[in-house]
C-alpha cells in the first residue's frame, strides 16, 4: 500500500498492547448486592447474573429474553451471535437468582418486559450512577468485578481451571490463567516458599 509517496506494508504493524485493567475483586458480594438491589432491581439482576452465571454484562445478559432460560430457570442458553467466543453457552443458574425471576412472555427482554431490549449504554449508565452513591465500592471495582469474583469463587472451591474455562465461556485455559494472574490471585503461598 503506497500513502505520502511510502510503502507501508500493513501487515508488518504490530497493534499496540492495551493495558490491561485490573478489576478489583469483591470481598462481600452478597452486601454489595443488597446495596444494589435497593437502588435498582434492574442492576442487581444484572449484577447477580454476571457473578452467578459469569455472562458478560453489557451484551450477553443485557440481551437476554426469558426464552434463553429452560423452563424450570435452571439453565441459561446463549446462542454464539452473542458471545465474545462465538460459542454457544448453556449456564447453571445458581438457586439465589432463581428466587428473583418472574417469567412474563418468553419473547420479552428481561429486563425491559417488553420485546425491545434496553439500549447498550443502559448499564453502564445505572453503573455510572450507582458507584457515586455507594458506600461499599472500592476503587477499581465494576461490573466485571463481579464476573472476576465469581471466578475466583469457582477457582478455590473446585481447584479446577479446567471448571474455570468452561464457566468463563473462555476459548482456551491460557486465557483462563491470563484472567486469575490478573486478580492477584496468589500463585504461590506461604508454604512454597524456601524455609530454614
Amino acid at each position: 500500500m503506497k500513502q505520502n509517496d511510502f510503502l507501508v506494508e500493513i501487515s508488518s504493524l504490530k497493534p499496540r498492547k492495551q493495558a490491561e485493567t485490573l478489576h478489583k475483586p469483591i470481598e462481600d458480594v452478597k452486601s454489595l448486592l443488597e446495596e444494589i438491589r435497593q437502588y435498582n432491581f434492574n442492576l442487581f439482576l444484572c449484577c447477580s447474573l454476571t457473578y452467578g452465571c459469569l455472562l458478560r454484562p453489557h451484551r450477553e445478559i443485557r440481551l437476554l429474553k426469558w426464552k434463553d432460560f429452560s423452563d424450570d430457570l435452571k439453565y441459561v442458553s446463549i446462542d454464539g451471535g452473542r458471545v465474545k467466543s462465538k460459542k454457544n453457552r448453556v449456564v447453571p443458574v445458581p438457586e439465589f437468582i432463581r428466587k428473583k425471576l418472574s417469567p412474563i412472555g418468553k419473547e420479552y427482554n428481561i429486563f425491559s418486559n417488553s420485546t425491545i431490549e434496553l439500549n447498550k449504554d443502559y448499564f453502564k449508565t445505572l453503573w455510572s450512577r450507582f458507584k457515586k452513591q455507594s458506600t461499599l465500592l472500592k476503587d477499581n471495582q465494576t461490573m466485571y468485578s463481579f464476573r472476576h469474583s465469581g471466578a475466583i469463587d469457582i477457582f478455590k472451591r473446585t481447584g479446577s481451571i479446567t471448571k474455570l474455562q468452561k464457566a468463563m465461556g473462555h476459548s482456551s485455559i491460557n486465557v483462563s490463567l491470563t484472567n486469575l494472574r490478573g486478580l492477584e490471585i496468589p500463585e504461590l503461598n506461604e508454604e512454597d516458599m524456601p524455609m530454614i
